[in-house]
């Protein structure tokens, strides 16, 4: 991504772990002992015309290495609804699994216009086997009870993947608290990740999923790179869900069935 003024300060570059190339990729997943990711375009920036470009480059990826799967950046904001036609031209392309929204560049669930762009994309996920991905993150646009009206509307005939567990307290405590439990048992088909989350979140989150014996199928291990960490977040989760039936599921089995 280019540089960018941030919140008023110089440009700077702070997504340092930042790879442009496949081979790059390849080679960090080697270090860390990654077995297979799913790879989307990077949004840090709040230009969405540079995460658009990066579609045609993470579907090179996933048709180039079957460790790899694509997630397609479109938006739900309706002054990119050409750009996100273009982007859902490619969802039949060779090892697209998702497609990746976020309410961080501007749109809200509840604008009308926002709607009919989300229709498309839930449509075209629907119609092709995808998991949507949203960003969430506490107050505004991305908190979780704007983002969850998307669970609400969607989840039952699409896969959705809320990113970072609510993305702060307020949303891991309604989530663990019952929302997440609640959607499972409502029959919604909703997963999770805990990248970025507080760190009570991870423990919390697998003793109700082990108290309430619902909920293990629906979470996957997630490092969020360049943004996240993965040792960090990789030992974090290990730390929380063990070494048993429950950590297969986490890292391994659950992402089998979303994007295997």
């Amino acid at each position: 991504m280019p540089a960018f003024p941030f919140y008023g300060g110089p440009p700077v570059n702070p997504d340092v772990k930042a790879r442009g190339t496949i081979d790059e990729l390849l080679a960090d997943m080697d270090a860390e002992g990654t077995e297979r990711a799913l790879v989307i375009p990077n949004y840090g920036v709040p230009d969405p015309s540079h995460s658009f470009s990066f579609n045609e480059l993470v579907v090179e990826a996933a048709a180039r290495d079957d460790r790899l799967r694509a997630a397609l950046w479109a938006s739900p904001r309706p002054q990119d609804a050409e750009l996100t036609d273009k982007a859902l031209a490619l969802v039949g392309e060779n090892g697209v699994k998702a497609l990746k929204i976020s309410f961080l560049l501007g749109g809200s669930v509840e604008d009308p216009e926002c709607q009919v762009q989300l229709d498309k994309i839930f449509a075209a996920a629907k119609a092709n086997n995808l998991v949507v991905h949203v960003h969430t993150s506490p107050g505004a646009q991305s908190d979780i009870d704007k983002v969850g009206q998307l669970v609400d509307k969607y989840g039952d005939e699409v896969p959705v993947h809320l990113v970072h567990f609510g993305g702060g307290v307020s949303g891991h405590i309604k989530l663990i608290g019952k929302r997440f439990f609640d959607w499972i048992e409502a029959g919604k088909k909703v997963y999770t990740d805990l990248t970025w989350s507080v760190g009570f979140a991870p423990y919390w989150l697998a003793q109700e999923i082990e108290r309430r014996g619902i909920g293990g199928d629906r979470v996957l291990f997630a490092s969020d790179l360049p943004w996240g960490d993965f040792a960090g977040e990789y030992h974090r989760m290990i730390e929380a869900v063990g070494d048993g039936e429950l950590a297969n599921l986490v890292f391994n089995e659950n992402f089998d069935r979303l994007y295997g």
